[in-house]
């Protein structure tokens, strides 16, 4: 990831975990519009979906360390944080002209966002004091709760008593503890690997290619695959209502 080089676990673990998030939004359009039912909001696959969330939040925590390993490059991280920001701004503008009543208020861009800027002052922290926060960010919503953070205003920190329904709810606590996780693991496979061997030069296979070209354009696919996967799946929901 250093001088333009890329871990291509990493973009083939991103990869695997988009795709992912591809096939859960595709099973949710398929429920909204009536074409399936009991799917799309059962426990199981809304297991799978929170998952997902958590390989994202674990990667950018991972990602943060190897990116900055040697010195801290701020043009870069500058430049990341502001289009994961904006296109978190461009979310929420868009969800709350389609789903006023369950916009997206803090989802998971900006739980990356938040995740990123929080992720820094752990940069030259040591794994202990990775996993410490971690645990601590972790636990503390679980453990701690107030009517008080039940608004949108304040919900996003992860206090809330109930939540205000959303369509992607990743408050900061407990999910930046993920990053954290990430962070300490990355340090601590570091510290245990030489700089070479995490850099593939060639990857093999064609399936490995698809899911690193895949992890590599992740935030794209994110934004633009839902506005065409619903488009086309109430085009079907319709094609099947007039056959009726």
């Amino acid at each position: 990831m250093t001088h333009g080089r890329r871990v291509v676990a990493i973009d083939v673990a991103r990869g695997l975990a988009i795709a992912g998030v591809v096939l859960f939004h595709i099973v949710w359009d398929l429920e909204f519009t009536g074409i399936i039912s009991g799917v799309a909001r059962h426990p199981i696959w809304l297991t799978f979906g929170r998952s997902l969330a958590g390989t994202f939040m674990f990667l950018v925590g991972v990602s943060l360390v190897l990116a900055h390993r040697d010195s801290f490059h701020v043009r870069a991280f500058y430049r990341r944080l502001f289009i994961i920001t904006a296109y978190a701004v461009v979310i929420t503008l868009v969800t709350w002209l389609i789903f006023p009543e369950s916009f997206i208020f803090f989802g998971i861009l900006h739980a990356i966002a938040a995740a990123t800027v929080l992720g820094v002052p752990f940069l030259r922290a040591s794994v202990s004091a990775c996993l410490g926060a971690a645990g601590f960010v972790l636990i503390l919503p679980f453990v701690m709760d107030a009517p008080a953070f039940n608004t949108r205003w304040l919900a996003w920190i992860g206090f809330a008593e109930r939540s205000p329904p959303s369509n992607d709810f990743v408050p900061i606590f407990p999910w930046v503890g993920v990053t954290l996780l990430g962070m300490a693991s990355a340090k601590l496979f570091a510290t245990r690997t030489n700089r070479s061997s995490l850099v593939y030069y060639t990857t093999q296979g064609w399936l490995t290619r698809i899911f690193v070209w895949m992890g590599n354009r992740s935030l794209l696919i994110y934004i633009i695959h839902q506005p065409i996967l619903l488009g086309a799946i109430i085009l079907l929901s319709w094609a099947l209502s007039t056959q009726h």
